[in-house]
C-alpha cells in the first residue's frame, strides 16, 4: 500500500518556499497521511540541522560532504519521524495499545511517543540490543521484552503475541506513516541545500548522492519517495543516487545485489553492530534494489572493524559521536569516495541517523525487562509448539501482582513465595498512598494488602480501588494481623477474594490461593539447572537478590565467580561504597556481601547507613575483608549484626552453606 497525493494543488504552496512554517516535519503536512501536529504528541521533531562536514571535505579532498544530523532529534534518532507520524495516526485511530519489534532506536522513539499519547507499548527487542536502549525504553514507560534470538525470530514472536492478545501491531517500513514520515527528510534536505547554495528560500536543490546505513530500509525507502514527489512537482531538477550501506556481518541486500538476484535470501546476523541485525528485509530489498537500479546507486557493505575505525576518525577529527550503526554510513561513505564511485564535485548528504542515550541502571527498577527464552523448537517458522510455550512464559512474567505492606521483612517474604513458584512481577508499596502510586505506573492484575498501615489503612485503599471504574475489576487478597470487627467483615466480603490472618496459614496454601486467583497452576518450585536437551525450559527467576558491593580484591573476585555459578540467585555488583548504597535503598536485596575495603567509605560506614534505613534493618550482611580485622572492626560488625566470613571460612562450599542457612527460613 503506498500513499498518494493532489501534488498539482500542493506545488503552488511549496513552490517559493515554506520559510513561515513551523521547523517540524509538520510543515510538510499536505504530503502526509495524517493530520498534525497533535500537541499533546509532538516533540518538535524533524527540520534537524544540514552541516557540512569541512573535515571530511579536507581530509578527502572533496568540498561537498553534508550530514544530515538526526542525533538532534527527541531520542536522538532518525526513528523520531516514524514515531511521531505513526503514534500520531495511532491515537487519531483511537488505538490504546501497540506491539513492536525493533533493533533498537524505533523502539526508544516509539516508547516516547507512546507515552505522550497514553499508548501502551509492548517493546520486542533481542538480546544483543544494548542495555542502554533497553534502559531508554523502560524509562519511557514501555513493557520491554528481551528475546533470545534473531530480530527475525523476534518479529515472529511480537506478532503472534499481538494476535492472541488482539492487539495493534506495527509494521514498520509496510506501514503507510513509516514510509511517508521519512519523506520528510528528503524534503528537508533539498530545502536547507537549496539555502545553501543560494541563501534564498523558494529554491530547492537534490543532492548527487544521500547515503545512509541500513537494517530494514525504511529511511532510504522513504527518502527515495520524497525525491520522487519534489521531482514530480518540478521543484528539483533530478533524483539523488543511493548508497545503501550495510554491516558485512548481516548484509543480505548487499550479497542479492552483488549476485544480481530480485529477491534477498535470509542470512543469521554475525554483526556487531546489533541495529542493523536485520537479516530477512523482505520487500523492502526489492523497493530499494530497484531506486538503486534507476539511477545508477550503489550498495556496499562494510566490516565491523571499518565501522569502528570511522567512528573514531569522526568524533577525533570532527567532533561528532554517534552510535556504531551511524559510522558504518560514514565507512560506506569512505569506500565510496576511496573507490571513486562518488565523483569529485558532487554533492553528498550522509543520515547521522543516531547516537545512544545514556539511561543509568540505577534510575530505573529492577522489573523494567522482561526475558523471553525462544527454544530450538521456537525458532522455526513451521513449528508452533515451541513458540506458545514461549508466550506461555511470557504470560507469566507479565502477570503482575502488588503487594501493600507498611512491614518491610513481610512484603519480601511474600514477594520470595510468590516468586519461588511463579515468575510473576512483584511490586511492593509501605502504604495506601503508595500502592495508589504505583498502581498508575503498573497496573496490577492482583492485590495483596495488609490492613493496619500508616496514613491510608487497607479499608480506605480497597475501598479507593472498588470505587474507581479502571481498577475495580482487580482481585484483592487481604493478609493481616488485625482483628476485625463485623463491619470490617461485611466490607471485606464485599470487596475482597478472600482474608488470611497472619501466622495462621501455610504459605504454601496461600499461594496457591493466589495462582488460582490468576488463572494458572500452581507449580511446586524447582532448582534451576544445566540441561542437556536441544529444548531450554525458561527457568523461574531466582528467588533471592544478592548484591556484592566490592573493593579490588581477590576475596571480591572468588564471590562473584562464586555466585555467578550458583543458579538459586540473581547475582548483581558494584565497586564501591555509594553505588551500592544506591543500588541498596533502590531494590532492597536480600543479601549484601560487603568488602570491608573500599575505594570512598569504610565498610562500617556503609554498613551504618544500611541499618539506619528503617526498611533495611533485616538484610543479611556478611562481610570479608583482605586485611586483619581489629577490634574496632569486629565490634562495629557485632553492633550492626553483619556476619564475618573469615579467613579460615572463605571456601565456596563454606560461603554458599552459609548463605543457604541465612535464607533458609523464609525457603
Amino acid at each position: 500500500m503506498d500513499a498518494r497525493y493532489d501534488y498539482a494543488s500542493v506545488r503552488p504552496q511549496w513552490v517559493n518556499g515554506l520559510a513561515e512554517r513551523p521547523t517540524s516535519l509538520w510543515r510538510y503536512a499536505e504530503l502526509l497521511p495524517v493530520e498534525g501536529p497533535d500537541p499533546d504528541i509532538s516533540l518538535y521533531e524533524g527540520f534537524t540541522p544540514l552541516i557540512r562536514l569541512y573535515h571530511y571535505a579536507r581530509m578527502f579532498a572533496h568540498p561537498h560532504i553534508y550530514i544530515k544530523d538526526e542525533r538532534q532529534g527527541p531520542t536522538s534518532s532518525f526513528k523520531d519521524r516514524q514515531a511521531a507520524v505513526a503514534v500520531t495516526a495511532l491515537k487519531q485511530a483511537g488505538i490504546k495499545e501497540c506491539v513492536l519489534a525493533s533493533t533498537g532506536n524505533a523502539g526508544a522513539a516509539y516508547a516516547a511517543y507512546c507515552a505522550r499519547a497514553g499508548i501502551k507499548l509492548w517493546l520486542f527487542l533481542t538480546h544483543v540490543v544494548p542495555s542502554e536502549k533497553m534502559r531508554e525504553a523502560a524509562l519511557y514507560g514501555a513493557e520491554v521484552v528481551k528475546v533470545s534470538g534473531t530480530y527475525d525470530e523476534a518479529k515472529k514472536v511480537a506478532a503472534e503475541f499481538a494476535r492472541q492478545k488482539n492487539i495493534h501491531f506495527d509494521l514498520g517500513a509496510r506501514a503507510v506513516p513509516g514510509k511517508e514520515s521519512m519523506k520528510t527528510l528528503g524534503f528537508e534536505i533539498a530545502e536547507q541545500l537549496g539555502l545553501a547554495f543560494d541563501g534564498a528560500a523558494g529554491h530547492w536543490v537534490a543532492p548527487d548522492w544521500y547515503v545512509q546505513a541500513v537494517s530494514g530500509g525504511i529511511g532510504p525507502l522513504g527518502v527515495w519517495k520524497g525525491f520522487e514527489e519534489l521531482y514530480q512537482m518540478g521543484l528539483v531538477d533530478k533524483m539523488p543516487r543511493l548508497g545503501v550501506i550495510q554491516a558485512a556481518g548481516c548484509a543480505p541486500m548487499v550479497q542479492a545485489f552483488a549476485a544480481g538476484s530480485a529477491q534477498a535470501d535470509p542470512v543469521t546476523p554475525r554483526t556487531l553492530i546489533h541495529v542493523l541485525a536485520t537479516g530477512n528485509p523482505g520487500l523492502s530489498y526489492v523497493k530499494l534494489r530497484e531506486a538503486v537500479l534507476s539511477n545508477d546507486g550503489a550498495m556496499i557493505a562494510v566490516e565491523d572493524g571499518e565501522t569502528f575505525a570511522a567512528m573514531r576518525r569522526l568524533a577525533s577529527t570532527a567532533g561528532l559521536s554517534v552510535e556504531p550503526a551511524t559510522a558504518v554510513a560514514f565507512a560506506g561513505l569512505e569506500r565510496l569516495l576511496y573507490d571513486g564511485i562518488i565523483e569529485l564535485g558532487e554533492t553528498v548528504v550522509v543520515n547521522c541517523s543516531g547516537h545512544t542515550f545514556p539511561a543509568e541502571s540505577h534510575v530505573l527498577g529492577d522489573q523494567y525487562l522482561l526475558n523471553l527464552e525462544l527454544d530450538a523448537q521456537a525458532k522455526h517458522t513451521e513449528s508452533s509448539d515451541g513458540l506458545a510455550a514461549a508466550l506461555q512464559s511470557l504470560d507469566e512474567q507479565v502477570t503482575t501482582v502488588l503487594v501493600v505492606d507498611d512491614n518491610a521483612d513481610d512484603r519480601r517474604l511474600m514477594r520470595r513465595l510468590l516468586r519461588a513458584h511463579k515468575n510473576y512481577r512483584v511490586f511492593e508499596a509501605s502504604s495506601g498512598r503508595e500502592a495508589l502510586k504505583v498502581m498508575e505506573e503498573h497496573l496490577p492484575d492482583l492485590i495483596i494488602s495488609d490492613l493496619s498501615m500508616p496514613e491510608m489503612d487497607g479499608m480506605t485503599l480497597i475501598e479507593q480501588i472498588k470505587w474507581n471504574p479502571d481498577t475495580a475489576h482487580i482481585p484483592v487478597v487481604v493478609v493481616s494481623a488485625k482483628s476485625l470487627t463485623p463491619q470490617d467483615m461485611t466490607l471485606l466480603d464485599r470487596y475482597t477474594e478472600s482474608v488470611w490472618s497472619k501466622g495462621e496459614f501455610e504459605s504454601r496454601q496461600l499461594v496457591q490461593h493466589i495462582v488460582k486467583q490468576l488463572g494458572d497452576s500452581f507449580t511446586p518450585p524447582k532448582r534451576a539447572g544445566r540441561t542437556t536437551s536441544a529444548t531450554v525450559e525458561p527457568a523461574l527467576e531466582p528467588a533471592f537478590r544478592v548484591l556484592l558491593v566490592q573493593g579490588d580484591s581477590a576475596s571480591g573476585r572468588l564471590l562473584r565467580r562464586w555466585l555467578t555459578r550458583a543458579h538459586d540467585y540473581e547475582m548483581s555488583e558494584v565497586s564501591n561504597g555509594r553505588d551500592g548504597l544506591k543500588v541498596i535503598y533502590e531494590h532492597h536485596p536480600d543479601v549484601v556481601f560487603l568488602d570491608l575495603n573500599l575505594s570512598d567509605m569504610r565498610g562500617c560506614e556503609v554498613l551504618d547507613a544500611i541499618r539506619k534505613n528503617p526498611g533495611l534493618r533485616q538484610t543479611v550482611v556478611f562481610a570479608y575483608a583482605a586485611h586483619a580485622i581489629d577490634d574496632q572492626e569486629r565490634e562495629c560488625l557485632n553492633t550492626l549484626e553483619a556476619t564475618l566470613i573469615e579467613k579460615a571460612e572463605f571456601r565456596r562450599d563454606q560461603v554458599l552453606l552459609m548463605l543457604n542457612k541465612a535464607l533458609n527460613p523464609v525457603r
